[in-house]
This record gives structure tokens, C-alpha cells and sequence, in this order.
């Protein structure tokens, strides 16, 4: 039996709540400071990770070297003062003591340290680069750094402190289910993970994590949907005598390369820009193009998923397999233009996430 709940993150922008103009920028530059020395953190914390783990590889070191990674006090040969875990947050919590609250160093170094053990057969084989973190990262705090969720009818919004900072959420004309999921917070009735606060050209957003539980169907285990993802159709799904064409090559390529066209004219345009501010603003207009591509292609490939999950739960497929996707994608490596304008791996990463959450088990051949 798998888990019965599944986290959903969603992007919640955030206000400074506070009454004046100095308030405000004084909060925002402490957002800053704090993703500053997170991402300093990040970078001093994947750095000791490797190390530690290489040192063994140093074959320049003494034979009397000890080099096991343990706690003195816990092993003979060990060479470390406390534990790996406690070493690398040690590291980076006398660095920056006071300049950065300990539970975003906390979260980091434990969010650091579980990726790298994911990738450390990589690491060694030195098929995979070490993690570099840039920035304008976005940093991790707990649970315990938020006070005071609630919701405010005199301003409307959810308001709540982060730390020591005072917020209100801006959710605008939310169709999504932010403001459902933020009053059942507030209520009890699901709980917020570890999240994340993210900056952005002077905006606050929140990157809110809800462990909530998975959605209720009935489904068949013994039924199975059979996808294919093209670049003709995006996806074609079949169950049992239904099947079903998930949009076409002309109408996802259409105004993909509208889009790329506008913006191959914007480019071209940039070098009669009226001079003044430099690069940034001769390349607005091109940095807005890519902006819409962006939000287009996802916008398009979340239908699609959708669209299949919704198949699926109407033909009660329990089970549902991707078939020759590994054939179809060395494919697309070969070809420039699929490469360039179909995202197979986004589309799959949203059909995976939206299985997960109905209960649907996926299988990719």
C-alpha cells in the first residue's frame, strides 16, 4: 500500500503587511540577506558533503590517515567530532550565526544533505557535477517559523508572520484551489510542510507546500489505459474499445511558433532600441516572449495531463502505461525541431504528478 496523502506545492504571492514605505524595504532587505547567505550556505554545505565522502580517494594522505566518517566517540577510527549531519549545519550556523535564522540553515542542510546522498553513486563515478546554487535561490524554512496563519476580513487576505516579518497573502482572481487549500490550513483540517520564500525582480512569492490526501475513485486495478505521446498528437489513450486524441500537432505548434517568431522579431529589433539603461531595456521586449512561450507550453502540456487523468477516472483505469517513451525521446534527440518545441519530459513529470494525486499507478515502457 502506498501513502495515502501527496504534497502539492503551489506559488502563493506574498505583501509585506506593514503600515509605511521604510517598514516595507527594511522586511524586503532582510528577505534578502537571508536568500544570501542561503545560497552561501547552500554552496559551503555541498562542498564539506564532497569532500568528506572523497577523502578516501586522496591517495596522496599518509597510510596513517584515519578517514571514517563517524563520530570519534562512537567508533576508534572515526575522525569527525560529532555527526556528518551536525558537521556540515555546525559549518554553516558559526558562519552566519545571527544573520540568518538557524531553522532556514536547519532545512538546508537537511534538504542538501538528502539530495546528495541520492546522487552520490554519480558523484562518484563522476557522472553528475556537484549542485551549484545560485542567488537567487529560493530558501527553506519549517513549519515553526510561521505564526499566526489566519485569515483577515478587514484586509482580505491570509495574514501570518515568518519570523519576525509580517505577511498577506495576494491571491488576485485565484481559479486555482490556493484559497481552498489556505482555509483548510487554517481550519486543521490538512497541515503545511517545509516550504520555500522566493524573490523575484523585488516580489515576494511563496512556494507552499500541502500535505493533503489523495483523491477518491473508483478504480480498477485489472483496467488499463494505454498512452502514446507524439509530437502529431500529443497524447493518444485508449482503455478497453474508448480511445481518445489529446490535441493536435497544429494547434500546439501553432502559436508556439507565433510565439517564436514574434520574439525572433523582437531580437532582431533590438539593435534600434533607443539607447538608455543599457541591455535591460533594449531586451524587454525579448525577455517578454520568452516569458509567454514559457507560460504557454505549460499551460497547453497541464491541459493535456489533465485531460488524460480525466479519461482514466471516467473508464475506471486503476493502471496506466506510457508506452515507448524511451524509443520516442532518443528520437526527439535526433531532431532539432521536436527537441526545440515538444517538452516530453515536462509532460511526463505533470502526467506522473496528476496519477499520484487520483491514485492512478504509472507505468512508463
Amino acid at each position: 500500500m502506498g501513502k495515502e496523502t501527496i504534497k502539492l506545492t503551489r506559488k502563493i504571492q506574498l505583501l509585506v503587511d506593514a503600515p509605511n514605505k521604510e517598514e516595507r524595504k527594511e522586511a524586503l532587505d532582510t528577505l534578502y540577506r537571508w536568500q544570501n547567505r542561503s545560497y552561501r550556505a547552500g554552496n559551503l554545505i555541498v562542498t564539506h558533503q564532497y569532500i568528506q565522502e572523497m577523502i578516501k580517494d586522496f591517495f596522496y594522505l599518509s597510510e596513517g590517515i584515519r578517514y571514517r566518517l563517524v563520530d570519534e566517540k562512537k567508533a576508534e577510527d572515526g575522525i569527525l567530532n560529532r555527526s556528518k549531519s551536525n558537521c556540515t549545519y555546525r559549518v554553516v550556523s558559526d558562519r552566519f550565526k545571527g544573520e540568518v535564522p538557524t531553522n532556514i540553515l536547519a532545512n538546508m542542510n537537511y534538504n542538501i544533505m538528502n539530495n546528495f546522498s541520492k546522487n552520490l553513486v554519480q558523484y562518484r563515478r563522476g557522472e553528475r557535477s556537484l549542485a551549484n546554487f545560485r542567488r537567487d535561490i529560493p530558501f527553506p524554512f519549517g513549519t515553526i517559523g510561521i505564526h499566526g496563519l489566519s485569515y483577515k476580513k478587514e484586509k482580505k487576505a491570509f495574514c501570518f508572520r515568518l519570523f519576525s516579518i509580517p505577511f498577506k497573502t495576494y491571491l488576485g482572481k485565484d481559479y486555482t484551489d490556493k484559497r481552498s487549500l489556505l482555509e483548510q490550513v487554517v481550519a486543521g483540517n490538512i497541515k503545511l510542510c517545509t516550504s520555500k520564500i522566493q524573490l523575484n525582480k523585488g516580489k515576494i512569492y511563496w512556494l507552499a507546500v500541502f500535505e493533503v490526501a489523495k483523491e477518491k475513485h473508483n478504480l480498477k486495478p485489472e483496467v488499463i489505459a494505454e498512452a502514446s505521446l507524439s509530437l502529431e498528437h500529443p497524447i493518444i489513450v485508449k482503455s478497453r474499445k474508448a480511445t481518445l486524441s489529446i490535441g493536435s500537432r497544429e494547434e500546439f505548434l501553432y502559436r508556439r511558433l507565433a510565439i517564436q517568431a514574434a520574439l525572433k522579431r523582437a531580437q532582431n529589433a533590438t539593435a534600434y532600441c533607443r539607447s538608455g539603461k543599457g541591455r535591460k531595456r533594449k531586451t524587454k521586449a525579448v525577455e517578454r516572449f520568452h516569458e509567454k512561450e514559457k507560460n504557454y507550453v505549460s499551460n497547453r502540456l497541464h491541459v493535456y495531463s489533465r485531460k488524460l487523468i480525466d479519461f482514466c477516472i471516467k473508464h475506471e483505469a486503476g493502471t496506466l502505461i506510457l508506452l515507448n517513451q524511451e524509443d520516442k525521446m532518443e528520437i526527439a534527440k535526433e531532431d532539432g525541431f521536436v527537441l526545440r518545441n515538444w517538452n516530453y519530459y515536462e509532460l511526463m513529470t505533470k502526467i506522473k504528478y496528476k496519477a499520484e494525486k487520483a491514485g492512478i499507478e504509472l507505468i512508463v515502457d
